[in-house]
């Protein structure tokens, strides 16, 4: 009897195991989503990645935020160094100089940490069904880590469920993202004759990882436009909405001109396609010719556009 019971036992323990390990490897959603803004000073770009399962659950998020900041002077020059590369909000850490005037001393990294943790193990519903206060958390839970004023963040949170399809992830991958941000070489200071110019490009996305290998991709980017004349004043509606290129789909207007006739997006879903599965190191060692495109043939298949910052994003995500 007593071997009996043992073996029972060892059953019931062995399906729990079984159990667990189907759970684990449950396919989730991927998704992403950004928010571009612009004011008279900087470009504002939220982003956020998730995973989600089928029930509307977030098993993992992450988020990070670019201040693209420029100076105009009165004359109607760019006063800041067009060969500037932008860091997120992640990525300067202290240097963002949020610490000393938060109530709990904590950083933005730090409090956006908090945030995407808060995030997981919730649907979108109660995400944004948490208390605040002038935009900022009056829950217990999420206040305890998070002061700051959180509804770009939810916002964004919920473009980037929205946007979630299954693109090879499983449950227990971690997703996280990344920008690549500068000034494009069209920008130009005014003149009496010609309006000047500034132009954001950001390559953001996200990755979803198991150990080093690549589950899932997605890779977006954004032109942000600014005109100004001779006196710094910005002429162009900063109330406009910001697409991303994505977002444009036939509207940026690439097919015609791509020798494969692939619009942007999907170009650059190709990219991400053809990345899953590989290795950080086997995507950094992708080979490309002197204008930084793809030179592999089951690649140029479905991308043929540069794809440099495509990997710097990759990288930086993988980091």
């Amino acid at each position: 009897m007593r071997k009996l019971i043992s073996l029972l036992l060892a059953a019931i323990m062995l399906l729990g195991c079984v159990s667990a390990i189907a759970e684990d490897a449950a396919p989730v959603k991927t998704g992403f989503g950004m928010i571009t803004t612009i004011t008279k000073s900087q470009v504002n770009i939220a982003y956020a990645a998730v995973t989600v399962d089928d029930a509307g659950v977030i098993t993992s998020c992450d988020m990070d935020y670019i201040q693209a900041k420029y100076v105009i002077d009165a004359t109607g020059k760019i006063t800041t160094d067009k060969a500037t590369k932008f860091q997120s909000k992640y990525e300067l850490d202290d240097d963002y100089g949020m610490r000393k005037a938060s109530p709990i001393g904590k950083e933005w990294d730090e409090q956006a940490d908090h945030f995407v943790a808060y995030c997981i193990g919730k649907t979108i519903d109660e995400i944004k069904g948490v208390a605040l206060n002038n935009g900022k958390p009056a829950d217990a839970d999420l206040a305890a880590g998070c002061t700051m004023t959180v509804t770009e963040y939810l916002a964004v949170v919920e473009k980037a469920v929205n946007n979630a399809a299954h693109l090879g992830a499983k449950k227990g991958d971690v997703v996280k993202v990344a920008q690549v941000s500068g000034f494009d070489k069209s920008t130009a200071d005014a003149s009496a004759t010609a309006a000047g110019k500034i132009q954001i490009n950001a390559h953001v996305g996200a990755v979803t990882l198991n150990g080093d290998v690549i589950t899932s991709c997605i890779i977006d980017a954004v032109q942000a436009k600014i005109a100004f004349d001779a006196t710094g004043k910005i002429t162009s509606d900063m109330t406009a909405p910001v697409a991303s290129k994505t977002e444009l789909q036939d509207g940026y207007n690439m097919r015609m001109a791509s020798p494969i006739g692939k619009e942007w997006f999907e170009q650059s879903a190709g990219f991400s396609a053809y990345v899953t599965g590989k290795t950080l190191a086997e995507v950094a060692g992708i080979a490309l010719n002197e204008s930084g495109k793809p030179t592999d043939a089951d690649l140029t298949a479905t991308t043929t556009i540069t794809i440099t910052d495509f990997l710097a994003v990759v990288e930086k995500a993988g980091k």
